[in-house]
């Protein structure tokens, strides 16, 4: 039984399954939206605001907290320069997720494009 258990497994393994999280949690950062599957969406969004709340700090302690879990420095730097600037009056909701009204061709799932508001 799942009672009260949280996330998605995707059908991957533990270290699988947090790379592929965090390569989504990347590509939303890089480019600023990605056209992806709903639940992919929903499982990288708090994520990703976690990132961006962490990174409006502007410390060096949430810098190396942040590199440690995105593994990438230039990702690390756009987010605490450019995203944290962005958004540092706005409390929350640093994402939207818009569903695109189209279904995926092999499996019918419904695809979504995950955005910074």
């Amino acid at each position: 039984m799942r009672h009260k258990k949280e996330g998605r497994k995707f059908h991957r393994e533990t270290g699988q399954r947090k790379s592929f999280v965090r390569s989504l949690m990347l590509a939303l950062l890089k480019t600023g939206k990605i056209k992806t599957t709903e639940a992919r969406a929903k499982e990288i969004k708090p994520l990703v605001e976690k990132a961006i709340t962490l990174a409006k700090k502007q410390d060096l302690a949430s810098r190396r907290l942040l590199i440690s879990r995105l593994h990438d420095k230039k990702i690390v730097q756009k987010l605490c320069d450019e995203l944290a600037k962005k958004y540092a009056d706005r409390k929350g909701g640093f994402t939207r997720i818009v569903k695109l009204g189209v279904v995926r061709k092999r499996d019918a799932t419904r695809m979504v494009e995950i955005s910074f508001v």
